[in-house]
């Protein structure tokens, strides 16, 4: 009986088996191409996560440890930039107020202090065009000194101090008798995580660096030419680089030698493109104290401070501004256009500061305030925020982990919102600009149709003479060529390369993931 009753059932579950489609067990061929990228040779000790989702339906079209914790590197500029979107608006615009402390005399003697407040514009007009949007260039000069294709914008670093001097002049101020302060005490000072600019202030002018670029002579044996960026007389250049035999590999050095003394040594070949170096300043309010006085002197202010001498007045109590007299302001393109600069280029100082911009803004001064604020939002936004944990805003703190189901939670939801299309447009394309401009054949069909943020990590590997990638990561939306919305998140972490360059290996591998999925879904 039970042996009779036991032999039907075996013969029905025969039956069902045989029944499911074959396509049902069968792969299709992208995801058969996906697999294949995955099981390459390379990979072999890596671990990969991957999930891709219709943008609109929400249903989930393909999944790889979607919720496994991976280190996201630059993608974490996805959950930083994306806290600031929803809280301050793609709208927001910072300002930077100057004040007076005295009164302004007989032929326009202001008989007190010049005090300018910074509070969180970025790049305070050093990379603003006439159309309000912000210049950047694929290769960014906060990391030229790890690459050689970093490039400077067109725009004047200090036209933001000169056209805050352009006010106070216009205010009938015409001397400043008292000293000319800054008050960089929005936030209490905190570290960058990842490469470019350390220190996290407020008060930035040209990302708080010193641009050096180095013009090869047209003929080995000559002198190699170097000028700098913003023009100052607070900085002098002890420079002596020669042009090498064309075909040479660049060797730059640079480093500070006293006070305000820059020193540049090295050899470049004949024929090379224009090489971008920078040195970051030591101190980024003395440094804008003096550029803001030559600013002040340009617009035809005398200035008894001087610009190469620390302030000798103290700093007014907070109190003070709500009343005081202001006399110049400057306003900041768009937040939306600032997300686009630190999205495309990958700006880790800019993203770095973004959590210190948050907690500002609820009156807080630390990093893990505003931290804690951005958990919230994030939260708000339909993040598990259990499922995440960050040290910065920037990526590349050892703290930071995620899971490419969280990376897609706040994807969708940013994608829900009425500016939506306005976050979308500010991340890197596939083959157009940002840090995909160079990913993907120039024929790929993907071209154009990914918008996605990449994250590059590694770590030196001493004790084989090698680095170890500990993060390759994209993330974004696809206009897939069935004409679907999709959002996803790709990592793959922890594969050993032969040399620091070789990630590019690895930002090939993702291209060509995200165009199978463009092609396939």
């Amino acid at each position: 009986m039970r042996s009779g009753h036991a032999a039907r059932i075996t013969a029905i579950l025969l039956a069902l088996v045989f029944a499911v489609p074959a396509f049902a067990s069968d792969p299709p061929p992208w995801q058969e191409r996906l697999q294949s990228v995955l099981d390459r040779p390379e990979y072999r000790h890596a671990h990969w996560g991957l999930l891709v989702v219709d943008a609109k339906t929400g249903d989930v079209v393909y999944e790889h440890q979607a919720d496994k914790l991976f280190a996201p590197a630059s993608v974490t500029k996805l959950f930083s930039v994306g806290a600031a979107w929803a809280a301050f608006g793609p709208d927001h615009r910072f300002i930077t107020p100057v004040f007076r402390r005295g009164d302004v005399r007989d032929a326009g003697a202001l008989e007190g202090d010049l005090v300018l407040r910074a509070t969180g514009d970025l790049t305070l007009h050093g990379r603003g065009s006439e159309s309000g949007e912000i210049s950047f260039r694929n290769g960014d000069h906060t990391y030229a000194n790890g690459n050689l294709t970093a490039q400077l914008t067109d725009e004047n670093p200090l036209a933001g101090l000169d056209e805050l001097a352009r006010q106070v002049a216009a205010a009938g101020i015409r001397r400043i008798n008292g000293d000319v302060l800054i008050d960089a005490r929005l936030f209490e000072p905190a570290s960058s995580t990842g490469s470019g600019p350390g220190r996290v202030t407020p008060m930035l002018v040209n990302d708080n660096l010193l641009d050096v670029l180095v013009t090869a002579a047209a003929e080995a044996g000559q002198p190699a030419t170097v000028s700098t960026r913003p023009e100052t007389a607070l900085f002098t250049i002890d420079s002596f680089v020669e042009t090498g035999p064309a075909g040479a590999r660049p060797e730059l050095s640079l480093r500070w030698s006293g006070s305000g003394r820059a020193v540049v040594r090295g050899k470049v070949p004949a024929g090379h493109r224009p090489i971008v170096r920078v040195l970051e300043w030591e101190d980024p309010e003395f440094v804008a104290r003096g550029l803001f006085i030559e600013a002040l002197q340009r617009a035809g202010i005398r200035v008894d401070a001087s610009p190469l001498a620390a302030s000798s007045a103290a700093l007014p109590e907070v109190d003070w501004y709500a009343t005081a007299p202001r006399v110049a302001a400057l306003e900041s393109p768009t937040f939306a256009e600032e997300a686009k600069l630190i999205l495309k280029v990958s700006h880790n100082l800019h993203a770095s500061t973004l959590p210190l911009l948050l907690a500002a803004s609820r009156d807080r001064r630390t990093l893990s305030e505003g931290l804690a604020i951005q958990g919230e939002i994030l939260e708000q936004l339909g993040v598990e925020r259990g499922t995440i944990s960050f040290g910065g805003g920037a990526g590349g703190d050892r703290a930071d982990y995620t899971t490419p189901r969280a990376t897609v939670q706040l994807l969708s939801q940013l994608a829900s919102r009425e500016d939506g299309e306005r976050f979308r447009a500010a991340l890197p394309i596939l083959g157009v600009d940002g840090t995909l401009s160079s990913i993907g054949a120039k024929d790929s069909p993907a071209r154009g149709r990914v918008f996605a943020k990449t994250g590059t990590l590694f770590w030196d590997n001493r004790l084989n003479g090698r680095p170890l990638l500990t993060s390759k990561a994209l993330a974004g939306y696809i206009d897939a060529a069935s004409g679907r919305q999709l959002a996803f998140a790709c990592f793959v972490n922890l594969t050993h390369l032969s040399s620091g360059e070789e990630t590019a290996r690895e930002g090939q591998a993702l291209g060509e993931i995200a165009e199978i999925l463009q092609q396939g879904l």
